[in-house]
């Protein structure tokens, strides 16, 4: 992996100096007001947002939609959070319509989502049917356009 790319991946884009001097505030101040939004719950994490072209060569994304029937210790809440603590599991969101919970998996190919589901999600009590969706070509990611250099505009990146 390229080192910068790594560096990035790893760590965070701009120390509290660095964010200091373009805000106009000492490196304390800084560090006080990300202390007190991680302690309110607010900043979660930062890191940068890569091109899904790029992770697309190596990874793959899905979403799981997931009808569940909340019986038992916890209801929708104990599930989402059992589910939630896989490593594959990126994101998972109670939602209305037609199924319970949108989960957003990754994992290193197609087979392995498979197993995910099949061996993981299946197996969760309180689980009754999926539905899986498999990421084929971000537009737009995070607030971010992608452009899609070197790409057919008449195929999806996976076919490409």
């Amino acid at each position: 992996m390229n080192s910068v790319l790594k560096l990035l991946l790893e760590g965070e884009a701009l120390d509290t100096q660095q964010l200091g001097k373009i805000l106009g505030l000492g490196a304390d101040a800084v560090e006080r007001e990300l202390a007190e939004l991680r302690r309110q719950g607010v900043l979660l994490g930062m890191r940068p947002v890569l091109n899904p072209s790029f992770e697309a060569e190596r990874r793959v994304r899905a979403v799981i939609e997931i009808k569940i029937r909340p019986e038992g210790i916890g209801g929708f809440d104990g599930i989402a959070e059992r589910i939630s603590s896989v490593e594959q599991v990126e994101s998972c969101y109670l939602m209305s319509g037609g199924y319970d919970l949108l989960v957003v998996v990754t994992a290193d190919n197609l087979y392995k989502v498979a197993g995910f589901v099949h061996e993981r999600l299946a197996r969760i009590e309180g689980v009754q049917g999926t539905s899986t969706h498999f990421f084929l070509r971000a537009y737009k990611k995070d607030g971010f356009v992608v452009t899609a250099d070197g790409v057919r505009r008449d195929q999806p990146a996976v076919s490409a």
